[in-house]
């Protein structure tokens, strides 16, 4: 048999039980609407540079605890007893660079969200822009962002196309919640 050639391939190869099965089915390349939701997945898709997504997916549900339930604001506002804390947990990828840059990145959007009302917001007006150009605004603003994350945090929540392919049933399903045909 050949490697699969796509996510969606590989994910009809595997048990359902994966955690890659749901995240592809419910998830991945579906638009999130909550700014501390889409927070969240610019925290995970970060924590998976150098690491499976799988491996990530098994720990979303200590992210979420370990960062307060990916709340910008008290993230924002985490001090050093917090960063020594999240270094400590065995539940989440504990890496300083990574820590510091949710720290920092949430500070971020807190700036952006005071500016443009929201970081969906943000996102909307930046929106549509070329894979680089997208990088490129992301660096601008935000640390540990490169291309492959920019890339992955924006198909994996609907900003650029991607994530499924057409033969994929799941592209049917967002192409129709795209035209609002829910």
């Amino acid at each position: 048999m050949n490697p699969p050639t796509s996510y969606c391939e590989a994910v009809r190869q595997m048990d359902a039980d994966n955690p890659n099965v749901h995240y592809h089915n419910h998830e991945y390349g579906f638009p999130l609407e909550d700014d501390n939701e889409l927070f969240g997945r610019l925290i995970l898709e970060i924590n998976q540079a150098g690491l499976s997504w799988t491996t990530i997916l098994k720990k979303k549900d200590n992210f979420r605890r370990a960062y307060d339930n990916f709340n910008i604001e008290k993230v924002a506002n985490y001090g050093e007893v917090d960063r020594q804390r999240l270094l400590q947990d065995a539940g989440i990828i504990r890496n300083r660079l990574k820590v510091n840059a949710a720290i920092y990145n949430a500070q971020q959007v807190l700036l952006l969200q005071k500016e443009h009302g929201s970081f969906k917001n943000w996102l909307d007006q930046q929106h549509p822009l070329s894979k680089p150009e997208w990088v490129k605004v992301f660096k601008k603003h935000f640390k540990f962002v490169g291309g492959e994350i920019v890339n992955e945090f924006l198909m994996s929540t609907s900003y650029l196309p991607g994530a499924h392919d057409p033969t994929c049933p799941i592209y049917d399903k967002l192409r129709k919640l795209s035209v609002g045909e829910r």
